[in-house]
């Protein structure tokens, strides 16, 4: 950790340079209230973000500054404080904008590893992600399925030992005075594979790093649903027994544990509850169980937070956004719920 009688370092990454990382990365720092009270650095290719800012349309009008890992000045809304994560080495080739290339997802790995290195280090406290593609990364020879395992390993963790949340800010607008948290029994592999290992030990693991989460950012514990795996909570059986064999028995342990958990309950109408308020966070059977309600409450403010993990990690909930870069479309909201975020959770720990 950095020194506590300092503001906190946050270690931003643009994931894939190809994407529209680097420009919600540049819009969420322009606009971020952060700076008055946290050092926010990016860990990129000075050069790669200085060509974003010149030739992408709707780019505020920033500086680009290369300054050390360890530099301890504060950020402000007009200079980018760029570390060079050395993401122009290694031969990948070259970056287009809108393309999938081994070079990007290289840059966007690089990125990560230094931002780990600085956060190992104690340079940095948390580090906060742009969107990376999973198959650009794999093109460069990293053999994980995104962030929250290549940080894992990274740890000396296996894959298993970290979770993905999904965190949904609260939105006064819509009748929430707290936000709503996701986790994931499951993660990114196919359907088949995530029934067929869903375990109750797994589901309480998930439940329990969701409840430590969601009772830091909230102040007080939070009340919990675990999602049915199948249709109507398997009609009693009928569609399937891995209600009564495996969710309910880590529903109970839950319980034992102290965490107030309900279920399994059918996962149709569960997010409707939990939209209006009735829980505080849902566990998830598998990917899409859990992604696609979040994204259709709020897209753009969710944030992905990574639980298990001896650090604190967030990101935005979207993805690298080919199809649009440098067309002035880019929407920040995503990375500026996930410093917010991540500065919470960082005060928590302190």
């Amino acid at each position: 950790m950095t020194q506590t009688n300092l503001p906190p370092v946050l270690a931003l990454t643009c994931g894939d340079p190809a994407g529209i990382g680097p420009e919600v990365v540049a819009l969420a720092w322009s606009a971020t209230p952060a700076h008055a009270t946290a050092r926010l650095r990016i860990f990129a290719e000075p050069g790669l973000l200085a060509d974003v800012l010149a030739h992408r349309r709707g780019m505020p009008a920033l500086a680009v500054e290369r300054v050390a890992a360890d530099d301890p000045r504060p950020s402000d809304s007009r200079t980018l404080l760029v570390v060079d994560s050395g993401t122009a080495a290694g031969g990948e080739g070259s970056i287009d904008a809108g393309v999938i290339s081994a070079a990007g997802g290289a840059a966007a790995a690089r990125a990560v590893e230094a931002a780990f290195a600085a956060t190992r280090r104690g340079l940095a406290d948390a580090i906060v992600t742009g969107p990376l593609h999973k198959e650009a990364l794999h093109a460069a020879g990293y053999d994980v399925p995104g962030h929250t395992e290549l940080l894992a390993r990274a740890c000396g963790l296996p894959d298993a030992a970290a979770s993905m949340m999904l965190w949904l800010p609260a939105d006064p607008r819509a009748g929430r005075a707290a936000g709503l948290g996701v986790v994931h029994a499951t993660l990114h592999e196919s359907l088949r594979s995530a029934v067929e290992r869903l375990s109750s030990s797994g589901i309480e693991a998930a439940g329990l790093r969701l409840a430590g989460l969601l009772a830091a950012l909230l102040g007080r514990p939070p009340r919990i649903a675990v999602a049915a795996v199948n249709p109507h909570g398997g009609e009693g059986g009928l569609f399937g027994d891995e209600e009564s064999r495996i969710v309910a028995p880590a529903v109970a342990r839950l319980a034992a544990a102290g965490v107030a958990a309900t279920g399994p309950l059918p996962a149709d109408t569960l997010f409707l509850r939990a939209s209006r308020g009735e829980f505080d966070g849902v566990v998830a059977m598998y990917h899409d169980q859990g992604h696609i309600p979040v994204k259709l409450l709020g897209m753009h403010r969710a944030v992905n937070i990574t639980l298990g993990l001896p650090l604190v990690r967030t990101s935005v909930a979207h993805g690298t956004g080919f199809d649009i870069v440098g067309r002035g479309l880019a929407d920040p909201s995503s990375m500026l719920s996930a410093i917010d975020a991540a500065e919470k959770l960082v005060a928590a720990r302190r």
